[in-house]
């Protein structure tokens, strides 16, 4: 099974495939917060995830997602002018579930209960820098491959050093 690595420092997301050979490697916008787990944080967790779901299969590019459902609306800069402050969750949504039991899993340190994703965003010239409110940011193009490469279930380790 291929495996995802994001790293916090370097702001980036590798796919490896299932020999452990690097198959594409993508830059991405993790939290302005930084690392941590704790509900109401805004950090982004640590750890070892796995994908819990995949949301947004076939959607154009840009669709428009509130509470992981499409509202059929396209992001322009002119629909994001009426929304100011609004953090955009675009293209494609791949849900996180924490696989640590006390680190990023369970009561106040639940990764899927924070709604921790692997998104698209309308921010794309921050993507390289933390500028998410936790999430894992990424280009809307990317995330489609990225999307289409992986299953639900994949490993995703997110990693501060």
């Amino acid at each position: 099974m291929s495996k995802i690595r994001i790293s916090l420092p370097k702001q980036s997301l590798e796919l490896f495939d299932d020999s452990g050979n690097l198959v594409s490697e993508y830059a991405v916008s993790t939290s302005k917060n930084g690392a941590g787990e704790q509900c109401d944080s805004d950090c982004t967790p640590r750890g070892k995830h796995i994908i819990r779901a995949k949301i947004g299969a076939g959607l154009p590019l840009n669709a428009v997602f509130v509470g992981r459902r499409p509202t059929g609306e396209i992001y322009t800069s002119q629909l994001g002018e009426r929304h100011p402050g609004r953090d955009w969750i675009l293209t494609r949504i791949l849900w996180l579930s924490g696989c640590e039991p006390g680190v990023n899993r369970l009561r106040q340190v639940d990764t899927m209960r924070r709604f921790i994703y692997i998104h698209g965003t309308s921010d794309e010239q921050r993507i390289g820098s933390a500028a998410s409110h936790g999430c894992i940011r990424m280009r809307n193009r990317d995330v489609v491959e990225l999307f289409d490469a992986v299953p639900p279930g994949t490993p995703v380790e997110i990693i501060d050093s």
